[in-house]
């Protein structure tokens, strides 16, 4: 048997055109039989579990390349969105201490204010514009001189205590020295006992002395320090310090005593320089004595 009558043994049965009319018709038959009394919906729920995995996996690789699309463009806009609120809490975060800051200047300048209708001598408000960084002088420069009458040794104060004294004027500038310069000495008055002495400078912002206080002396510690204006520079009553630590020791005559200033550069910008206190009257000259003798003598 040759190829072309093998051929023709399995080529036996209906032409292709009488399968696909028959398969046609059988296709119609079963959707209206379906659609008609609903007997293949078991079969098509079957069939539906059977396919389902297969389903899954052919769609897996779109899903997870979708959600990893999705995943890497919200983790960009995570990464901006925290980015844009870093700047925002930076900004509002100046904001926040540039508020304090000038809050903080309000109060002492209504301090200042209060403090100028209180006083019985004129003032006149001063602003730092310049602080030595040399650490073993303590002078601040203020944008007061000789232009608005601003005289040597006048006082100069913020609204806690005594800051310091001018030492040298300038036509638009003055040069003031800061009472923690070292060895500057202000005559003070203890507020509770009455007890005066001198405090001194020691050479930095934070702390003064007062030297030759006997061991016996009654001060204590947070006593509070104020002029005693004895020395016609310094009006009397103007806080200047608090005590801070007292050290007694039996073996030496005087006691060590600490002082914190109350005012200060370092805390505050604006100043009050008061008007300059009336001149003392000149010390009296001893008038000789004659004696009967025709001699000369003094008192």
């Amino acid at each position: 048997m040759d190829s072309t009558q093998t051929f023709q043994v399995f080529n036996r049965g209906p032409s292709p055109g009488a399968r696909l009319v028959f398969f046609a018709v059988l296709s119609l038959l079963l959707m209206f039989v379906d659609a008609r009394f609903r007997y293949l919906e078991a079969a098509r729920s079957a069939l539906s579990v059977l396919v389902s995995p297969i389903q899954h996996l052919a769609t897996l690789p779109g899903t997870l390349w979708h959600k990893s699309g999705d995943f890497l463009v919200a983790q960009s806009r995570l990464l901006e969105a925290n980015e844009v609120l870093h700047r925002q809490h930076e900004r509002d975060s100046a904001q926040l201490v540039q508020s304090q800051s000038l809050l903080q200047e309000n109060k002492q300048l209504r301090n200042l204010m209060a403090m100028q209708q209180r006083n019985q001598f004129s003032v006149q408000f001063a602003e730092i514009v310049y602080a030595e960084i040399d650490v073993f002088k303590r002078k601040v420069l203020i944008n007061k001189g000789g232009s608005t009458h601003i005289q040597a040794g006048q006082v100069v104060m913020d609204d806690k205590g005594i800051v310091g004294q001018v030492t040298r004027i300038y036509p638009w500038l003055s040069e003031v020295t800061l009472i923690t310069e070292k060895n500057h000495a202000v005559p003070v008055q203890v507020l509770r006992s009455g007890l005066r002495s001198i405090a001194f400078g020691a050479g930095n912002t934070s702390q003064l002395s007062l030297r030759y206080m006997p061991v016996s002396a009654d001060i204590q510690k947070g006593d509070v320090l104020v002029t005693s204006g004895i020395d016609g520079l310094y009006p009397p009553g103007i806080p200047v310090a608090v005590v801070e630590k007292i050290e007694r020791d039996p073996a030496y005559p005087f006691a060590s005593i600490v002082c914190s200033p109350l005012g200060g550069v370092d805390k505050h910008r604006h100043l009050l320089v008061l008007s300059a206190l009336p001149a003392l009257p000149e010390r009296t000259q001893a008038t000789p004595v004659v004696t009967p003798s025709g001699k000369a003598g003094g008192n």
